[in-house]
């Protein structure tokens, strides 16, 4: 036996997916060794062992701080020592390896169970179900809910829906609402927990900060951590975070070995204010993906607001936006666009096709059958750099919709209370 195969041999069985065979270690006693050296041996046993996924990864990592009984951090600079003796990389290539791959398109589920603002009845289940059926039939892989919608009811609809259809490889991403009034950061762990049961999952996907808190953000990001790291997770992300924010939670979450995955923000052809302010230049520099949510602006581009406003929220934003002299420019710019890709195509998919054109993930939501077709025949629709550039000129003549003073966000949730940090910007 070599000697580092000696060295390593004690630490494998604590740590390898499949427990190590008594024969294996009969001769070799597991001698008490510096921490250090411990920690390196545990490496150097994880990934011989065959820890070659994320996920494997993952439980090799918990089994070697409950069994070797070092800590994550003594892992990770015991890395650069241990991967060289197998000829792999180290953890900063590790860490971007590992970083989960996001689909191009994806469905919101925010109206599955949302009374005020989508006016959500229990009739409409078969119909929303009917809709989910339609995008796994289309190939949907990413669906996005979170524990406020409904409050809790779409995380079971979805869950629900997936168990019933035996859909696979779908990717499903929740959110944590940061309320001022949780203080811990055993509360994302506490509410990840509940997102697991309520969507009947061992894991979730992507698992995101709902939005920043008036304080204790940095608690949140603890907690985010911990959930990865526990296996409850496969991926972390957030949501309605600003450059800043978005740089602070990379760089505290990367120094747990933990990359951020994403940042779901509101962007369409009516709010881009995130590639106007740099935010989705941040995003792009630092490889985080962002899911863009209502890239239809509420309902705003389907065209559907010029013969008739919606009721309830929507419709004020409606009315507002109606009295813009540049709105209807807009439209005539998108029919434009869908006129040159075929009789068939409908402003909401000139209106995603743009998103993706941007390089982000939409995430529009569906309610009926209908509305998944339209949405997913957006995927076959490739817009040329002209049409971008002439969608993104009659957009920004628009101003009477939503700016980021106008919700929640802007107005009390722009910086962290306690350490000044922002945290919002669009």
């Amino acid at each position: 036996m070599s000697a580092i195969a000696t060295f390593v041999r004690p630490w494998s069985g604590a740590i390898s997916s499949q427990p190590c065979p008594p024969s294996a270690t009969k001769d070799v006693a597991p001698a008490p060794v510096p921490r250090a050296s411990a920690a390196a041996a545990a490496v150097v046993a994880a990934l011989g062992a065959g820890a070659t996924t994320a996920r494997s990864a993952r439980r090799c990592a918990a089994r070697v701080k409950r069994r070797a009984h070092v800590s994550r951090r003594e892992l990770l600079s015991a890395a650069p020592v241990a991967a060289p003796l197998l000829g792999l990389s180290t953890t900063a290539d590790a860490q971007t390896a590992a970083r989960l791959q996001v689909p191009s398109f994806g469905v919101g589920a925010w109206a599955w169970g949302d009374r005020l603002f989508w006016g959500y009845d229990e009739k409409q289940d078969l119909e929303i179900r009917a809709g989910f059926d339609a995008c796994i039939k289309g190939g949907v892989k990413l669906f996005d809910t979170a524990e406020i919608y409904g409050p809790g009811r779409s995380e079971e609809l979805l869950g629900q829906f997936l168990r019933e259809s035996g859909a696979k490889d779908v990717q499903v991403a929740t959110k944590f609402a940061a309320f001022p009034w949780k203080l811990d950061r055993s509360e994302v762990v506490k509410a990840c927990k509940g997102s697991l049961e309520r969507l009947g999952m061992d894991s979730i996907d992507i698992y995101q900060i709902h939005f920043p808190s008036v304080w204790k953000n940095e608690v949140f990001w603890d907690g985010l951590g911990d959930c990865y790291e526990q296996g409850l997770v496969k991926a972390v992300g957030v949501s309605n975070y600003g450059s800043s924010a978005v740089r602070a939670i990379s760089k505290t979450l990367g120094e747990r070995g933990i990359p951020l995955t994403s940042n779901q923000i509101q962007y369409s052809l009516l709010y881009r204010y995130p590639e106007l302010n740099g935010m989705k230049a941040t995003c792009d520099e630092l490889g985080v993906k962002i899911l863009a949510y209502s890239p239809l602006a509420l309902g705003a581009l389907t065209g559907k607001w010029s013969d008739q406003a919606p009721s309830g929220p929507r419709g004020a934003i409606a009315e507002k936006l109606m009295k813009d002299d540049q709105w209807q420019g807009l439209l005539d710019a998108m029919k434009d666009v869908a006129g040159q890709h075929g009789p068939e195509t409908t402003l909401s998919q000139v209106a995603i096709a743009w998103c993706i054109a941007k390089g982000t993930t939409p995430i529009p939501g569906v309610r009926n059958v209908r509305q998944a077709e339209d949405n997913l025949r957006a995927l076959q629709l490739k817009l040329s750099s002209s049409e971008v550039e002439a969608l993104d000129g009659a957009a920004a003549k628009v101003s009477g919709f939503l700016t980021p003073q106008d919700g929640p966000f802007g107005k009390f949730l722009s910086e962290s209370k306690d350490t000044k940090q922002r945290m919002f910007d669009a």
